[in-house]
């Protein structure tokens, strides 16, 4: 008998021994927290703690268990496997592995390697190391993408051509896009702040089914830091803290995570402030007192001045800074079966944002407008997210979304010498629920069937006033008088509802070859009033507009062998006319923008052929993707009768009519060459080099929205603590012929005038070196240092009305706990 107590107790010893482990990053062999843990049927789960320790004695010795982490490169082990207490457990950064999870082609997680279309995955970790002061900024560093800015406190991404409503933003899986989001520039993207974000995927083309409408150039899902739930209780806190010299920027953003067995909540928030903005001093493409601020309007809502002040610095840009405030707050709460629910809150609000580009316009070579700017741009998300994992034969797995957002914009506007103030204000309620659903037909050949519903209403209120001022000196202390104005949207209210359902197949056909198809099928429905007849008479002031579209995707990935991959796809896509479109009115450029009732939705037929090539055991790759885009019906903005007119008075001055109308056909085609590789363990390298074009069937001009050919090179070093990188940004020269005139879209008049030759020159090419640091001081704290654009090269982005900045300086630390 004392032998079989001796051997109990020597069994229950080795047991004790394997119940814990550490799990540290491979690199640096820093403690990792919040990794998961859980058993093959996913019925028991634990969460390593902040010093990356977990205890594993609710697993059985024999039980296969997986270890991820969002950062991190997914890990099996048999519990076995663990040998003794305290047994550290590595897990690889996930920056090291080129076949990348990808969550939104199917909305569940996919590898990149089934995958045909042209993808962009930007993580947590090349935020936080791209130091970006917005969003804009942030996807202005993901390849393939190009961003316009007409004032710092915004910024339009380009994809493929096409921007503003031809591209679909959406975040944790509500589409941020509404009625509203005009053609042109589109300044919203900056409206969540990069601090908070876990990941940003990028879709190229018109291909994705599951987002159908607004797509054609492509999709830019936002997703935002989810808490996860721990056996124990836990608290984990976070803070982020940056200053840049280029414009005396001030970031500070905290985070708490609760950790409870029944939920997890994370709540964050984040506040930049942004002053006036010094360009770059040297100027290798010759224009001396191109984009030069010589003067500028120190006008507020409360100081009243009838003449520009004259600007000490020139190469300093005034009235361009502003103010941010983001907050986020998610629960979570697991639910029985391996379901769970997400509540989402999100709210982002700005101070003023001067329009940089009207502040700088001129009227008989004097400054135009002492005062125009958008008011305090909000956005308010509550999304509530059920997640199913029911294992039926159709319907394994489930995501529905339901939500409602609430967004605000106003435009202000005064002229030097006058004292009305005309003011415009939006508002629109968005209700919206989609749900997305898989099943795994055949796991044995991997056969996916996915299939969803997606409605999404918009409520839009136009209103407008305007105000006379009461002066005294320089100062405003009230309002004398008012006055109507002509609202930009129809003031009887409008709305637009978007309703659709779709279907996507996924197939391995074997080891080589994987299939991929989808349909979806589109219903839009837009009501607009007019009531005010005072400023524009329309052929009806009470419309109602339906447009129904089907829209079909193919895509083939076909690996011949384990070294490369051809990828082809053949889409279409539809984007119906929403508010903006069909209903708006503004003033630019001495044309005014009036409704046009009769317009009607435009498509989009694309060709893409895409080809991987891996080296040295996967270690590098080139990708090729070229494309062709055939659009039909397109909408572009031309001059317009209206009323047998083809001019109008607007705001007592006579004006040419301009509208949106649909054209015949145009194209785009391009390509874009990247390549990724692991040089050593430490050293990687990327690059992506993009060109892009596109013009008119009938009318034979270039498209507007075009960028010239651009890219970029990095090089980084990754070494325990410590990380170090150097990347070149270029674009070329967008020369004067690639131009569209007619539409006025990109700003030709912000490029360099040549006296000699009465013509604008068009975009100057440019390039600029960037270097960051960044290094471990303690398990809790990071350090970074960045100096972007190191020479202080004066240049502007294509169709850009603002210079970009220049030698920025910036300190970043980094905390969690």
């Amino acid at each position: 008998m004392k032998y079989i107590g001796l051997i109990l107790i020597l069994f229950a010893g080795y047991h004790s021994y394997a119940q814990k482990g550490i799990l540290l990053d491979k690199d640096s062999e820093f403690a990792i927290s919040n990794v998961q843990v859980q058993n093959e049927d996913r019925s028991k789960k634990v969460i390593s703690d902040k010093d990356g320790k977990v205890d594993l004695s609710i697993f059985y010795e024999m039980e296969v268990l997986t270890f991820t982490h969002v950062n991190y490169v997914e890990l099996e082990l048999m519990k076995n496997q663990i040998q003794r207490e305290n047994t550290f457990i590595y897990l690889q950064f996930k920056s090291e592995l080129l076949n990348e999870v990808f969550l939104s082609a199917s909305k569940e997680k996919e590898k990149t390697n089934r995958i045909p279309e042209q993808i962009a995955i930007y993580s947590n970790k090349d935020i936080q190391n791209s130091t970006p002061q917005t969003t804009a900024d942030m996807l202005a560093n993901i390849p393939g993408i190009n961003v316009q800015k007409t004032q710092f406190g915004g910024g339009s991404p380009i994809l493929r051509g096409m921007e503003a409503n031809r591209i679909l933003l959406v975040v944790d899986g509500v589409r941020m896009n509404n009625a509203i989001y005009r053609k042109g520039h589109l300044q919203n993207s900056i409206t969540i702040s990069p601090t908070m974000l876990d990941r940003a995927e990028v879709i190229f083309g018109p291909s994705s089914v599951i987002y159908g409408s607004d797509a054609l150039g492509g999709v830019i899902h936002y997703y935002t830091r989810k808490p996860k739930i721990s056996e124990k209780g836990k608290v984990n806190t976070e803070f982020l803290s940056r200053y840049g010299t280029v414009n005396n920027e001030f970031t500070i953003q905290g985070g708490v995570e609760l950790q409870m067995k029944k939920f997890a909540t994370y709540t964050s928030i984040s506040h930049s402030n942004f002053g006036d903005l010094k360009m770059g001093k040297y100027r290798k493409h010759g224009f001396k007192n191109w984009g030069k601020q010589y003067e500028y309007s120190n006008n507020t809502n409360n100081f009243y001045n009838t003449n520009p002040v004259i600007n000490s610095n020139p190469e300093i840009q005034r009235n361009v800074g502003f103010s941010q405030i983001d907050v986020l707050q998610k629960v979570f709460i697991p639910l029985k079966k391996k379901n769970d629910l997400m509540f989402n809150i999100q709210y982002s609000t700005t101070s003023d944002i001067n329009r940089f580009d009207r502040l700088m316009e001129k009227e008989d070579n004097e400054l135009k407008f002492s005062e125009w700017y958008y008011g305090p741009q909000n956005r308010f998300l509550f999304s509530t997210q059920l997640n199913l994992d029911l294992d039926k034969k159709l319907m394994n797995t489930g995501i529905l979304t339901m939500a409602f957002q609430n967004i605000k914009e106003s435009r202000v506007n005064r002229k030097f010498n006058s004292l009305n103030r005309s003011s415009r204000f939006e508002r629109v309620n968005v209700y919206s629920i989609n749900g997305d659903f898989t099943a795994n037909l055949n796991e044995k050949v991997n056969r996916n069937l996915g299939y969803g519903f997606e409605f999404a209403f918009n409520d839009v209120t136009s209103k407008s006033k305007g105000e006379v001022l009461d002066i005294r000196g320089n100062d405003i202390v009230g309002i004398s008088d008012t006055y109507a104005v002509q609202t930009r949207y129809p003031d009887g209210r409008s709305s637009y509802l978007s309703s659709a359902v779709y279907m996507g197949y996924r197939q391995d056909v074997n080891v080589k070859t994987t299939l991929n198809t989808g349909i979806r099928l589109t219903n839009t429905q837009l009501k607009a009033k007019w009531i005010d007849k005072s400023f524009i008479t329309l052929p009806d002031d009470d419309i109602s507009l339906s447009n129904t579209a089907i829209t079909l995707t193919a895509g083939y990935v076909f690996k011949p062998n384990l070294n490369w991959q051809f990828n082809g796809v053949l889409s279409s896509g539809f984007r119906s006319p929403n508010i903006d479109d069909i209903g708006k009115v503004r003033e630019k450029n001495d044309f005014v923008i009036v409704p046009n009732i009769n317009l009607k939705p435009e498509f989009a037929y694309n060709a893409e052929l895409g080809l991987l090539k891996y080296f040295k055991n996967k270690n590098y790759y080139i990708g090729i993707t070229s494309y062709y885009t055939l659009l039909n019906n397109y909408i572009a903005r031309t001059p317009f009768i209206l009323n047998r007119s083809s001019t109008i008075i607007y705001d007592g001055k006579e004006y040419g009519i301009v509208a949106n109308v649909n054209k015949k056909r145009a194209y785009i085609v391009g390509t874009t060459v990247s390549f990724k590789g692991n040089i050593t363990n430490t050293i990687n390298t990327k690059a992506s080099i993009t060109y892009t074009k596109g013009k008119a069937y009938d009318t034979d001009e270039p498209l507007s929205s075009i960028p010239p050919l651009f890219g970029r090179f990095e090089l980084n070093y990754a070494k325990n603590r410590f990380e170090t990188g150097i990347n070149i940004v270029f674009s070329g020269r967008k020369k004067l012929e690639d131009y569209n005139i007619s539409e006025g879209i990109d700003n030709i008049e912000e490029t360099p005038f040549i006296l000699e030759r009465q013509e604008y020159y068009g975009t100057p090419s440019w390039e600029t070196v960037n270097f960051y640091l960044r290094y471990k001081v303690t398990r809790n704290i990071d350090l970074l240092g960045a100096v972007d654009n190191i020479f202080d090269q004066h240049y502007k982005m294509f169709a850009s009305a603002i210079s970009a900045p220049g030698r920025n300086f910036s300190v970043t630390i980094l905390g969690s706990f």
